[in-house]
């Protein structure tokens, strides 16, 4: 009887409920964990293994994988194999190599061999042999060239930043001043017919002198470039591959190079550290399995805010009405109902409804309003981070409208009788009562509405992501906030390097580090409005928190 009456009180259920959530945590953990170590392990340099075989080939590289033989149809142990990062893909042709371990000769990790990060093909991987300036020999053999091409790699860091603030900067500016002159001219040619024909010519000829103006500046700074490209482009470091082929390269296109068969604890530390802030903050390279990943970073945080400052007034909004203002009944239940359902829609079905809408009518209908001068180039009728966020908005705002009628009707009736009774109106008594005291219940919405409008790709592959955005919504030109613009997303780019890189090997690190960026910026905005819900809800607390 006793254990009947236990069974009857559900210990069972709740032993395999408690289970399942184990479990669930547990494949969590397991999953979060694979990923960090697959993901921050790769910013550790690891040692250069020389592999002589006995076919007479000779590998250099990193050593990634060790695996048993496959050898199908069969349980015959055929050994174990090797995986290595070679890098070297213009002498190659490949960047990893299988190599069975009973082919293997010699063994060896040379203390002169350097890893370089450059420009493109990857990784060089080989011993300096050479640095010359100029046409003229600097210095020779391994030790020589290591010492004196230190100051080279210093100065082209330095040289790189000078580069690019050429061609950003000065040459960007000028070519947008060129064109904001070129679209007031056509603007003027369009409204010529509306105007004073005197005062059509006088502002005609003002652009064109500026337009003149402007190209006399950007020949000026496309000769300062030029030159400064000549004289950063006199020195070259040659480094002798394993298999005796020699590459010389621009130390301008050098990034990062270092021995790590001769670091210590703290020199790989800090090699460690200088990746990662590179990954961070850099730009991407190499078809974005190299560099960083800044653009895709600041893309992701814009598009969740836009987002969010869109979605949540909405779904408040509209939970208000619901719950306070809206006269129960079948029509309310038919509102509430479609809420539900909206929420379950597939993602790519948002993504064709905002391209659709946003992008071609609203966008197309901006486009010809106010922009007429840019057609038939849209500004506002293509794929941009507004479309987008709105996209993502109408995909989230159910979650905030389901959410925010909850922590609405949890507020005791009391609460509003006692404000009505004191001769509050109803609306002062929603907006210093209600609101306050829902606040943490809405702020759960907004949550899982970050939660799910960052992790979403599908809406934005046809809404205004993309590959690779030379500029950021967010600049130094007026109006400084461009909404048209597109952007990288780190969820597109998790795609994109995962699923559409020609060299899936090479890109694999990047996958797992971007996807650990993109965990974490999750966890810093949901933890952001945990901390904002929690202050709230100790302020109004109220019995049903």
């Amino acid at each position: 009887m006793k254990r009947h009456a236990r069974g009857g009180r559900g210990d069972t259920w709740v032993w395999l409920t408690g289970s399942a959530l184990g479990l669930c945590l547990l494949m969590i953990a397991w999953l979060v964990g694979v990923v960090l170590v697959h993901g921050l392990g790769f910013f550790w340099p690891r040692p250069l293994v020389k592999l002589a075989l006995k076919d007479g080939s000779v590998f250099l590289g990193q050593v990634v994988d060790r695996e048993p033989i496959p050898h199908p149809g069969t349980a015959k142990d055929k050994g174990q194999r090797l995986q290595l990062a070679l890098g070297n893909r213009d002498l190659l042709g490949f960047d990893f190599k299988w190599i069975d371990e009973d082919q293997v000769v010699s063994r060896e990790e040379p203390a002169d061999v350097v890893y370089v990060e450059r420009r493109e093909y990857g990784p060089l991987l080989g011993t300096p042999a050479r640095l010359t300036d100029g046409g003229r020999v600097v210095a020779e053999g391994s030790e020589a060239v290591w010492s004196a091409v230190q100051p080279y790699l210093a100065r082209a860091r330095r040289d790189r930043r000078a580069l690019r603030k050429i061609e950003r900067d000065t040459i960007g500016d000028i070519n947008y001043r060129i064109e904001q002159a070129r679209l007031g001219l056509r603007k003027l040619e369009l409204q010529q017919t509306r105007r004073p024909q005197a005062d059509v010519a006088a502002r005609r000829a003002a652009l064109e002198a500026r337009i003149a103006e402007q190209q006399a500046q950007y020949q000026a700074a496309q000769q300062d470039l030029q030159k400064l490209v000549e004289t950063t482009s006199q020195s070259y470091l040659t480094v002798k591959a394993a298999d005796g082929q020699e590459k010389e390269l621009r130390t301008l296109d050098v990034f990062r190079a270092f021995r790590p068969n001769r670091l210590t604890v703290w020199g790989r530390t800090q090699v460690y550290a200088s990746r990662l802030w590179e990954f961070v903050s850099g730009d991407p390279r190499e078809s974005n399995t190299e560099g960083g990943i800044f653009p895709a970073i600041f893309g992701t945080v814009m598009m969740v805010m836009i987002m969010s400052v869109v979605a949540v007034p909405f779904g408040v909004l509209a939970a208000l009405y619901l719950r306070e203002y809206a006269r129960q009944g079948f029509l309310v239940r038919s509102v509430r109902i479609a809420v539900n359902n909206l929420a379950g829609v597939p993602s790519i079905v948002f993504g064709v409804f905002g391209l659709g809408f946003f992008v071609y009518v609203v966008g197309g209908a901006i486009d010809r309003v106010f922009y007429p001068e840019a057609l038939p180039t849209p500004t506002f009728g293509t794929g941009g981070i507004v479309w987008a966020s709105l996209t993502l908005a109408l995909l989230t705002v159910p979650v905030v409208i389901v959410a925010a009628e909850e922590a609405l009707a949890a507020v005791p009736r009391s609460m509003r009788e006692a404000s009505l009774a004191a001769g509050a109106s109803k609306w002062q008594t929603i907006q210093r009562v209600v609101l306050p005291a829902a606040a943490p219940g809405i702020l759960t919405g907004l949550i899982l509405a970050m939660a799910r409008g960052a992790g979403e790709v599908a809406p934005l592959m046809i809404t205004g992501v993309v590959k690779l955005a030379p500029d950021l919504p967010l600049d130094g030109h007026f109006p400084f906030l461009h909404l048209d613009r597109k952007f990288m997303h780190l969820g597109f780019h998790i795609y994109d390097v995962g699923f559409q890189s020609p060299n899936v090997e090479a890109a694999k690190p990047m996958v797992y580090t971007t996807t650990i960026l993109l965990l974490a910026i999750v966890v810093m905005l949901n933890l952001t409005a945990i901390v904002v819900r929690n202050r709230l809800r100790r302020k109004y607390q109220t019995s049903a928190f």
